[in-house]
């Protein structure tokens, strides 16, 4: 199966499923560096998310289904995430545009419009120990395997695999934007909150698309 809208559907179903299965991991992270609430928020917000899908039915394009879950998560997280995700969001479903499914260069496209996104709405760099530090290195490993002729699924697979390197990569970071950079060069020793929800939907992203291939 291509990566239609049923295939988008699905990663959203599979993000939820991610977020309620590790939402006690995420509030430990975000409790060593934050607030302590970004588990419960990515829950709450991908729940809602799949309830939208379940009310209204599948959209008509991937496009549609990006864009439904950008103003759920929009109007249902809290804190940063809310806004950030959803800015993703939105942005990847203005880089998927009409079309039915996406292909590799679409899947790069829509991945990078999402960082993009992130970038724009947080001011964050790579090294600040945001998701940034996730998002960047999944980009760059999507537009790699694209090149070398990759088919979208191995595209997702590489984009989720650079976010895990990713995020392992913020642990000895010292934070300089978010809550915890509050904590200066104490934030270091810690994994991001962030990176790590981000390394959840990407995954979710290339397993889904694995298991319709």
């Amino acid at each position: 199966m291509a990566l239609d809208a049923a295939w988008a559907a699905d990663w959203m179903r599979a993000s939820a499923a991610a977020m309620a299965e590790n939402r006690q991991r995420l509030i430990d992270l975000d409790r060593d560096i934050g607030d302590a609430d970004h588990g419960e928020n990515m829950d709450r917000g991908f729940s809602a998310v799949v309830q939208k899908l379940d009310t209204d039915g599948i959209p008509q394009t991937p496009s549609d289904v990006l864009k439904l879950a950008a103003m759920t998560l929009m109007s249902k997280v809290g804190g940063a995430a809310g806004p950030l995700y959803g800015t993703a969001f939105l942005r990847a479903s203005t880089a998927a545009g009409p079309a039915p499914e996406l292909d590799p260069a679409a899947v790069v496209a829509v991945l990078t419009a999402a960082r993009d996104g992130i970038v724009a709405r947080g001011k964050a760099e790579i090294g600040d120990k945001t998701m940034v530090d996730a998002w960047t290195p999944a980009v760059e490993a999507a537009a790699t395997a694209a090149a070398a002729q990759a088919g979208p699924a191995e595209v997702l697979a590489a984009a989720a695999n650079g976010a895990d390197a990713g995020l392992a990569g913020t642990e000895p970071l010292i934070a300089r934007k978010g809550r915890a950079s509050y904590l200066g060069e104490r934030s270091a020793g810690h994994l991001d909150p962030g990176a790590a929800s981000t390394v959840l939907i990407l995954q979710a992203a290339a397993q889904t698309a694995k298991a319709d291939a």
